[in-house]
């Protein structure tokens, strides 16, 4: 892949605002080996397929060198994709943050699973400190400290949840998620939006509370039940091309690991420990996002992903429609 590529694609996202104040972290290893497949994550809990394949071995099972990425953001992740760095993402990785990756430059990948999330199955939240008086968004200060994850797709979402509750005015601070419980443990802030582990974390630590979860499906997506195609696993199109044997392999130890989450999800927990913030001794408590394979997806499920996409276009961060038919792989 060539340097200009790379510079176009990561100007076009710093010029989106998409490039956290920590992208100088964006880790320094080598274009991907051709024997490895590395694959960006984000320590979050919606990773989980990818955290349960990788330590249950079903990669190897069938033959392949896999490897895992940490990143501070995700588009850091979608930077290193460009690059040629990796050669996907995990689960989790923000699906608006692709997105702008794919309009830089197009046909960069392909959506193997998307992790949707609503107040059932909840990944997105509001948090406030254990003592805080607050019993709802709207009634936050309207001189509130309010934080969320780095990234434009965190901070546009968050714009939209405090519109939706009278709070316009208030510019969201970015943060890491790990400092997100720690800052409200610190009278730092006054609230995060924030993703799982960070609510179970700060509950069963005593240090915050739930305000409100599946935030985004309600004030977004105007109905609490919403699926809120957050964050999705993807390979770069390089690699389907490429190496479509292994590819085919990859995507099936993929959903191998989505299976056993359906079917054990309380033993797939464990495999948070070591990929995430969260200890194993409160794994049990974390709520699971729902997770869709590439085959999966119904026509409501693809309609409620393009309205989230269509908000981006509409408020401009999005330079042009994004179709989200066209991004989910195809076997």
């Amino acid at each position: 892949m060539s340097n200009h590529r790379f510079s176009q694609g990561r100007r076009q996202i710093l010029q989106a605002g998409a490039l956290s104040a920590v992208s100088g972290l964006i880790p320094s290893f080598a274009h991907a080996a051709d024997d490895k497949i590395l694959i960006g994550y984000w320590p979050i809990a919606s990773g989980l397929p990818f955290f349960v394949a990788l330590e249950k071995g079903y990669f190897k099972e069938v033959g392949l060198n896999v490897e895992g990425v940490k990143f501070a953001s995700p588009n850091q992740i979608a930077e290193a994709m460009i690059a040629g760095r990796i050669h996907g993402s995990a689960n989790g990785t923000a699906s608006a943050a692709l997105a702008l990756a794919e309009i830089a430059s197009p046909n960069l990948f392909k959506i193997i699973c998307s992790n949707p999330s609503n107040v059932k199955y909840v990944l997105d939240e509001v948090l406030v400190p254990l003592d805080s008086k607050i019993k709802a968004i709207k009634d936050l200060p309207k001189d509130a400290k309010i934080a969320c994850g780095p990234g434009i797709q965190n901070v546009t979402l968050t714009k939209i949840i405090l519109e939706k509750n009278g709070l316009s005015n208030i510019q969201p601070i970015e943060l890491p998620v790990g400092q997100h419980v720690p800052a409200l443990a610190a009278g730092q802030v006054d609230a995060v939006y924030t993703l799982e582990p960070s609510g179970t974390v700060g509950k069963v630590k005593g240090f915050s509370r739930i305000l409100e979860a599946g935030v985004i499906s309600k004030y977004m997506l105007g109905d609490p039940m919403a699926p809120w195609f957050g964050g999705s696993a993807t390979l770069t199109t390089t690699i389907i091309k490429e190496r479509s044997a292994e590819v085919k392999k990859f995507i099936t130890a993929y959903a191998k690991g989505v299976e056993f989450i359906r079917k054990n999800p309380d033993e797939s927990r464990k495999s948070l420990d070591g990929f995430t913030a969260i200890e194993e001794s409160i794994v049990k408590e974390v709520p699971l996002a729902d997770f869709v394979m590439f085959n999966e997806f119904k026509q409501s499920d693809i309609s409620y992903f393009q309205k989230y996409f269509d908000v981006f276009t509409d408020r401009k961060i999005f330079t042009k429609t994004v179709d989200v038919k066209s991004l989910i792989y195809t076997s």
